[in-house]
């Protein structure tokens, strides 16, 4: 029901086919305005996801990256619940139910908090990448299909911004654009987190964030810009 949290916890995320696609250039968002004179026709090139080997590859060799074999690392670019207020938003972006919001910790053994809007939450997944660096900085992942297995859970709790949990970390997520808006947003939402949960007034959190918070980049392609705000575990005072 409104006003509720929506626990999603990741269980597992199967490759189901063998390649994969990007993009070959950096996106318009991430450079300077004057290197975009010098910029290369856009080009979509195949990746082999190789299961066997845990890594992928670029099936076309490129000069300099003949060896280049990074780790197969599955992760969920876009999910959430429904917007409030009636809107009906692009999955293409991201904004306090969630979204398109590329960012690398949405992956197997994490547990994603979608603050509920409607009754019924009206959850979806979707947009698997098989690797993919922080920003998705070349406008896509190694987009490929997965089979996604996910357990639920609600929480009779009120969150404003998604929140998520892994074995090592916590962190919440702020999308919105321009930058800084979206660390606004995951910072307060940290904030409230720890006073919620672990008993820190403003200042006991603000101590705490000043020292061992981390900005982790998710999405900056899409039209609006993700933050996470993450603190790892060891640092939190007992619940």
């Amino acid at each position: 029901e409104p006003g509720d949290t929506l626990a999603v916890r990741i269980d597992r995320l199967t490759p189901s086919r063998a390649t994969g696609w990007t993009y070959s250039l950096l996106a318009l968002t991430v450079l300077d305005p004057a290197a975009i004179l010098d910029r290369p026709p856009q080009q979509r090139v195949v990746w082999d996801i190789d299961r066997a080997a845990g890594t992928v590859r670029l099936q076309d060799k490129v000069k300099g990256l003949e060896d280049f074999a990074p780790p197969i690392q599955p992760m969920i670019g876009c999910f959430g619940v429904a917007p409030a207020g009636g809107q009906a938003l692009s999955t293409a972006t991201s904004a306090q139910n969630g979204g398109n919001m590329d960012y690398r910790l949405f992956a197997p053994g994490t547990t994603a908090w979608f603050p509920v809007a409607v009754p019924g939450a009206l959850f979806y997944l979707g947009d698997g990448h098989a690797c993919q660096g922080d920003g998705e900085i070349v406008g896509t992942g190694i987009e490929t299909s997965f089979e996604m297995e996910v357990t639920f859970r609600v929480l009779k709790r009120k969150i404003t911004w998604p929140r998520g949990e892994t074995p090592d970390d916590i962190f919440t997520v702020g999308n919105a654009r321009p930058l800084d808006q979206a660390l606004q947003h995951a910072t307060t939402e940290m904030s409230r987190w720890l006073g919620e949960d672990y008993g820190l007034d403003a200042r006991a959190a603000s101590h705490l964030m000043g020292q061992v918070v981390r900005y982790d980049v998710g999405n900056v392609f899409n039209p609006a810009f993700t933050v996470a705000c993450r603190i790892a575990k060891r640092w939190l005072p007992n619940r």
